[in-house]
């Protein structure tokens, strides 16, 4: 624990400039906590001098960083205690569905892969995967600028890519997606979010080449967004010549793709928990000198993930093409059997089959309307057993609520 107070200190001065040590936690309080939470592993608590500097903004800051932190600590359990003015809150951020994951080499991670998003009223129970599932990409060498050398930076410098593709709908193949947000973060070789602003990231869109992508338009999202959000946030915008009826008549998922960057570091020269701290602080001082210095290999390298990612997705509208072309068949044929029909009889049945209520429809085109809904209720919501799980060459780890070496 003394080793890590240096750390300790200058985690205070980052969150907030005046801060001073804190008395040591009440004894009841903190056996309450026990009783209902288990031992407690790590304390970090501090007072603020100044209560101008505890805005709702500078609180805002704070959780989004520790929303950040447990993405990719997933093993970790924050309880986030404030009391500002005799008002006290309690936050809690905890992950309801972990995965561990291997890097390329062997560095072990616990993600956050839970699926927020909550399943359509016509899935049934139990078919709705609550879970995404990282995909690892290739790890990139990064060279270190000579300026950021002089300033005391060696060492082997490289970078992991994993990205996270949520909700899953691997089970519904028919199903149409469209991606409407990616999220860039950044962690450093401890594990921990690089936050602030990244002039690198936020002019990345203007670079990738979006029409193999498969995607309209990408751009970096308002600033509003990138502070409650942390990380850099990009924004996909549909092509605005699409059909309105078309889209109207298809039942769309939006997903969200997470784009995570694992800095990692190795120098035979440093191995004290000082040097590996005053390294990490040099990684995150001149990280923009490093991204620009490595700029063409990590566009190529986005490009490459995203394409690979987003692979499914545009094989998947390929086939939506296709489905609604055989749908447009069907209902066209359908239509004229049934209007051209002159039994009354036969008539009734076939809206009867079709489950469409006579009193609701008032003309051919509602008729027309109503069957189009139904049908593509019928086929983009048929639920695809084998596909549930998703094959990945990623080694998979049993969960277990012991840390460990790595997490350590």
């Amino acid at each position: 624990m003394e080793a890590l107070q240096p750390a300790l200190v200058r985690l205070k001065e980052s969150m907030c400039p005046c801060v001073w040590p804190c008395n040591e936690p009440d004894p009841e309080e903190l056996s309450a906590f026990t009783d209902l939470y288990g031992s407690l592993r790590f304390l970090l608590s501090f007072q603020v001098k100044d209560t101008r500097h505890c805005t709702s903004e500078w609180q805002a800051h704070l959780e989004a960083f520790l929303r950040t932190f447990t993405l990719a600590n997933a093993g970790i359990q924050i309880h986030l205690k404030l009391k500002i003015n005799q008002e006290a809150s309690l936050r809690e951020f905890s992950v309801k569905v972990k995965r561990r994951v291997a890097l390329a080499d062997q560095l072990l991670l616990t993600l956050d892969v839970t699926c927020s998003a909550p399943p359509p009223c016509c899935v049934k129970k139990g078919c709705w995967c609550v879970r995404g599932h990282p995909a690892i990409g290739g790890r990139l060498p990064l060279s270190i600028p000579p300026q950021t050398m002089e300033q005391g930076l060696f060492g082997d410098l490289s970078v992991q890519v994993v990205t996270l593709l949520t909700p899953c709908l691997l089970p519904y193949p028919n199903v149409a997606t469209e991606l409407t947000h990616i999220q860039v973060l950044v962690y450093n070789p401890s594990n921990i979010p690089v936050t602030g602003p990244s002039g690198f990231f936020q002019k990345l869109p203007a670079v990738l080449d979006c029409q193999e992508l498969g995607l309209y338009r990408v751009y970096c999202s308002s600033f509003k967004d990138l502070v409650y959000s942390g990380g850099t946030v990009y924004t996909v915008e549909k092509d605005s010549w699409d059909d309105p009826e078309q889209e109207s008549s298809l039942p769309t998922v939006q997903q969200s793709l997470l784009l995570f960057f694992f800095l990692q570091h190795s120098d035979p020269f440093t191995s004290q928990l000082t040097d590996l701290m005053a390294t990490e602080m040099l990684i995150e001082l001149h990280l923009e000198d490093i991204l620009n210095n490595n700029r063409q290999a990590l566009v190529a390298a986005v490009q490459t993930e995203l394409r690979n990612t987003l692979k499914s997705q545009n094989h998947r509208k390929k086939q939506q093409e296709k489905l609604h072309a055989a749908a447009e068949v069907i209902l066209g044929s359908s239509m004229s059997i049934v209007s051209s029909s002159s039994n009354m009889d036969f008539r009734n049945a076939c809206l009867s089959r079709m489950k469409v209520c006579v009193c609701q429809v008032h003309d051919t085109h509602e008729l027309a309307a109503s069957l189009r809904e139904s049908l593509w209720r019928v086929t983009s919501w048929k639920f695809v057993p084998k596909a549930k799980c998703f094959s990945t060459k990623m080694e998979v780890h049993p969960e277990n609520d012991e840390p460990t070496t790595a997490e350590i």
